[in-house]
Order: C-alpha cells, then sequence, then structure tokens
C-alpha cells in the first residue's frame, strides 16, 4: 500500500509500490531489488529526501492503478509534491538504483526486459519533470539493495557480487 511516512522518522524500509519521505536525518531503504527501480528525489538546501520503490514503467502494465509509487511514470510527480510538502527548498536531484535483468536467459532474442524498461521510463519521467539525475547504478543481472542516508545524499548500494559502493 503507497502510503506517506512520517516525514521525520529516523529509518524507513521502502517495499514494492510504497515510498518514505525524511527530513534532515534518518535511512530510507530498500531490499533484494531485481528488475524494480528506486528512485531517490533529494533536495539538499532543505536536507529533505524521498524514495520510491517502482515496480513498472507506466499504469498500463497493471489492472491495480491506486499506488502512484508502483509506476515510473507517477513516482516523479508523486516524490517532488511530498518533498514540497516536507518542506524541500531548493531543486531536487536524482538517483536510479536497479533494473537488472534477473532472467535475461529467458527472454525472446532481442526482446527488451522489465528491468530496461523500468529504466527508461524512470530517466522519461525525470527529463519530463526538469529534474536532473546526478547518479545511477543500474541493469546488470544482479539484485541490490539500496541505502540512501538523507542527512548527507550518499547512497549506498551493496550486492552480494559487486560489494558495497556508493552513488
Amino acid at each position: 500500500m503507497a502510503q506517506t511516512f512520517a516525514p521525520f522518522a529516523p529509518d524507513q524500509q521502502v517495499n514494492v509500490a510504497e515510498f518514505a519521505v525524511a527530513r534532515e536525518a534518518g535511512t530510507l531503504s530498500t531490499l533484494g531489488l531485481g528488475s524494480c527501480i528506486a528512485l531517490m528525489l533529494y533536495d539538499e538546501i532543505g536536507r529533505v529526501g524521498a524514495m520510491a520503490h517502482i515496480l513498472l514503467p507506466h499504469e498500463a502494465l497493471s489492472r491495480e492503478r491506486s499506488h502512484p509509487a508502483k509506476f515510473a511514470s507517477t513516482a516523479v510527480p508523486l516524490l517532488v509534491r511530498e518533498l514540497q510538502l516536507a518542506g524541500a527548498v531548493g531543486a531536487p536531484v536524482a538517483k536510479l538504483v536497479g533494473g537488472a535483468s534477473m532472467f535475461g536467459t529467458l527472454l525472446a532474442t532481442g526482446g527488451v526486459n522489465m528491468g530496461e524498461r523500468n529504466i527508461l521510463a524512470s530517466r522519461r519521467a525525470l527529463a519530463a519533470a526538469q529534474i536532473p539525475l546526478v547518479a545511477e547504478d543500474v541493469g546488470g543481472d544482479y539484485g541490490r539493495s539500496v541505502y540512501f542516508d538523507v542527512a548527507t545524499g550518499v547512497v549506498r548500494v551493496a550486492s552480494i557480487r559487486h560489494g558495497t559502493r556508493h552513488v
């Protein structure tokens, strides 16, 4: 269920099709991303951050459309609005993580996997909202977990096969 969490909660886990917002401190995290996307928006001036766990590129791919964080096309405007409600004062920047092709060998030759579709849709939604994408760790064939430190804007990405890195 998509929901807004208390803006000042210290640490929050964001599950599939959900989002969270934090201000000044705390970590927003999501675990076990495969083809899904973790989209983070950050206002450095106000130290306000938001994360959505995107499952699909757009609403046409699902009968259940009541969770705007579920889709790249609706998650971006949702997070922008939530940042503003939480006190953002600057222009946000974005970071993307995920979009893996977890079962690439099962795709028909030349087929576009859901991870790649999620990456492209997220980039398009950010461009439409004129939000700069400043970092990403996307694609590949492995899962990731994401930890977004709202105090600093640093995103830590952890994976079993590729260790830990910051974006």
